[in-house]
């Protein structure tokens, strides 16, 4: 009896993971409103009301796949601004850590880009607009350092260019799948190549 005790309470956690990525899918591929509890559970394969023994409704699913995700993220990224780099080597160790979020947390990314908009709205997922001001205050800090150290050009537009390699970096949760023919690593190589040294043949 004991044994079986131990067995149930370390599957719940288990299965409440294989859970909440089965309803990351869902939301990233059906979007957040459209997706009923009946539609997550029917891909889990177990009828709605089982699902209520995990979680108490969708918006708590929700919330708990974009907290881990953020949570990763500002770990990776908070570990970078602190390894005290010059501005190319902490955009590139950014770049590098935004893909590797991509590869553990693809439904999640493509959910926040989809819905943070709105769900900032709604008083709990408050902590999405306190993310995406530390997003922008770190990658803009780190541009303007740039600038002023001379490792990026005097020209340049900040603002339009943190813009830029955001969406171009993000954007790849559409079409990324993990376990593909590269590492998250190896197209962050390729990102950063063409984003700071351009892709022209230099004379």
């Amino acid at each position: 009896m004991p044994k079986n005790k131990k067995q149930q309470v370390t599957a719940v956690p288990e299965r409440r993971g294989e859970l909440l990525a089965t309803a990351a899918e869902v939301f990233a591929a059906q979007g957040y409103n459209a997706t009923t509890v009946r539609r997550i559970a029917d891909e889990a394969g177990m009828l709605a009301g089982s699902l209520y023994y995990h979680f108490d409704s969708k918006e708590s699913m929700l919330d708990e796949i974009l907290s881990t995700f953020l949570t990763e993220l500002w770990e990776g990224y908070d570990a970078v601004l602190a390894a005290g780099l010059g501005p190319r080597a902490t955009i590139e160790a950014l770049v590098t850590e935004s893909f590797r979020e991509i590869d553990r947390h693809r439904a999640a990314v493509a959910i926040y880009q989809k819905e943070s908009r709105h769900l900032t709205e709604l008083p709990r997922f408050g902590y999405l607009a306190d993310s995406q001001r530390r997003f922008e205050q770190a990658w803009l800090g780190t541009l303007e350092r740039g600038v002023e150290a001379k490792a990026f050009r005097a020209d340049l537009d900040v603002r339009l260019t943190y813009r830029f390699v955001r969406d171009t970096v993000w954007v790849a949760a559409s079409w990324y799948r993990p376990g593909g023919q590269h590492s998250p690593e190896e197209i962050a190589r390729q990102y950063l190549s063409m984003v700071l040294d351009g892709i022209a043949v230099r004379e």
